[in-house]
């Protein structure tokens, strides 16, 4: 799923990456693994993890576009989240450290909800991730995803 299999992406995308702390270095590893991807849009990421990121990408030779936001407990989940709303992101990775509590639970519940509320795609997991950026669906120009409806189910 290495930088091969999208050689034929040709949109540039907004991209927001997350990770706590517990799993920042899973999302360090995905990004080194997808660095030359990577470096084709754009990156919004958490303070920290975003440093991280950007520092392995160097170490790698790699130059990216990388926006960081405060980190997520000092609001850089409600940041992102804001973009979401404001249709300028196009893909959000958020790695969750699911087998601990966090002390900004409501900004992740508010991030991930925004993501579904504005159809964002949203993956929480490396293999989610690593399908949602190799889709051939970013540049069909005759695929429009639907927009979430919220309405009642007749029969």
């Amino acid at each position: 799923m290495n930088n091969e299999n999208n050689e034929s992406m040709n949109k540039q995308l907004t991209i927001a990456l997350v990770a706590h702390d517990k799993r920042k270095a899973d999302m360090v590893e995905w990004a080194v693994f997808n660095a030359d991807m990577l470096s084709k849009h754009k990156l919004i990421c958490t303070g920290t993890t975003g440093g991280l990121i950007q520092k392995a990408l160097e170490d790698k030779g790699v130059e990216v576009d990388i926006t960081c936001m405060n980190s997520g407990p000092l609001g850089g989940d409600a940041e992102i989240a804001a973009l979401v709303v404001r249709k300028q992101v196009n893909l959000a990775i958020f790695l969750i450290d699911d087998l601990n509590a966090q002390p900004h639970e409501a900004d992740i519940q508010m991030l991930l909800r925004q993501c579904r509320v504005h159809n964002v795609p949203i993956a929480c997991n490396r293999y989610s991730a690593d399908l949602m950026i190799t889709s051939t669906l970013w540049d069909n120009n005759e695929y429009v995803p639907s927009e979430p409806r919220y309405i009642k189910f007749e029969r």
